[in-house]
């Protein structure tokens, strides 16, 4: 789950964004003008600025230029209507991270922020330490208060998955596109299979968890 800003002037638009990204199980807030998105993307707490060229009162260009010069280093994703190059360009020299020309698919732009995000997570420890537990992801294996525990690799992808967001809440959704793919048919009940064999690895009591904690109706939240 990340926390996404939509700066866009024109409602239907920007209702359409955040209705698509909110069912990706992201947190979607609203701007609707250049000065407004200067504001608030000072923010912390921002996991991508979803930014639209052309805006009342300041547009996207200036805004992105404003927000890097207040040393914000929220990955930027620009949207315009145009395809000149030169305003491609111009937007990536004032510190945009990437560029969607309109009309996209809402697939296309989910797979954007997706790389996105991804490329400005920081990379999971190969050695992670919680609890009483060591998660070894180049040898693929647990221990816990001592005990070696080997990891299949759906549970190796969930562990990374959960340790780069940990203290987030994780839809099944979410694991589903990020541990099997969006192209896999996997239902809830079988995340939730793999989740109580987990809980089974990491946790000394798993009736009653320490890290692995269920979210009712949503999904599941990491802590460590």
């Amino acid at each position: 789950m990340a926390r996404i800003l939509v700066v866009e002037d024109e409602p239907d638009i920007a209702l359409g964004l955040q209705l698509d990204l909110t069912d990706e199980g992201h947190v979607v807030e609203l701007a609707k003008d250049g000065e407004e998105a200067s504001r608030r993307g000072k923010d912390p707490g921002w996991d991508l600025i979803l930014l639209d060229v052309m805006l009342p009162l300041k547009d996207g260009l200036e805004v992105c230029r404003t927000l890097r010069r207040a040393k914000v280093k929220t990955p930027i994703l620009m949207l315009t209507a145009k395809a000149q190059e030169a305003e491609k360009v111009m937007g990536l020299d004032m510190g945009a991270d990437d560029y969607v020309t309109k009309p996209f698919g809402p697939r296309e732009l989910r797979a954007r922020i997706r790389a996105l995000l991804r490329r400005t997570t920081p990379e999971v420890e190969r050695v992670h330490r919680f609890g009483q537990c060591e998660v070894d992801f180049s040898r693929a294996e647990l221990r816990r208060a001592g005990t070696r525990m080997d990891l299949t690799a759906i549970e190796l992808k969930m562990m990374e998955l959960f340790l780069r967001n940990q203290g987030r809440v994780i839809t099944r959704e979410q694991i589903i596109g990020d541990v099997w793919g969006r192209d896999v048919f996997v239902t809830d009940r079988v995340v939730d299979t793999h989740m109580v064999k987990l809980r089974r690895k990491i946790e000394a009591d798993p009736a009653h968890p320490q890290h692995l904690a269920s979210v009712r109706g949503i999904g599941y939240r990491f802590e460590s």
